[in-house]
């Protein structure tokens, strides 16, 4: 049962050191972004949207059916990234709870999450 006082957000960039366009790497027909928003969404505990710098990424989202929000490119991190992200999609500070999930994890487990915000 989704809560709406609890964000789930997945920074994503194309930008990775070890594997460049990690996000958009092909997993069993699907890119690998689209594996982890499934996984996200399975555990049922609020809106999930991918936070990005990168059109392609974007659009890879959009596709699966999912929200993606464009931040700047200039973050030095994936919490700066969720931080913007968090401000367009919660103006009025309604969230009570950011779950930041990484999106390279296709395989989480929804129920770690559901673990990790039951703390």
């Amino acid at each position: 049962m989704q809560k709406p006082d609890i964000l789930i957000l997945i920074p994503a960039r194309m930008a990775a050191t070890r594997l460049p366009g990690k996000p958009l790497a092909d997993i069993a027909g699907k890119p690998m972004i689209e594996h982890v928003i499934r996984r996200a969404e399975a555990a049922q505990l609020g809106e999930v949207i991918v936070a990005t710098d990168s059109e392609p990424i974007q659009a890879a989202v959009e596709k699966a059916g999912a929200r993606a929000l464009m931040t700047s490119a200039d973050h030095a991190s994936g919490s700066d990234r969720i931080f913007e992200a968090l401000q367009i999609a919660d103006p009025d500070g309604k969230i009570r709870v950011v779950v930041n999930v990484q999106g390279d994890l296709p395989m989480l487990a929804p129920d770690d999450l559901r673990s990790a915000v039951a703390l």
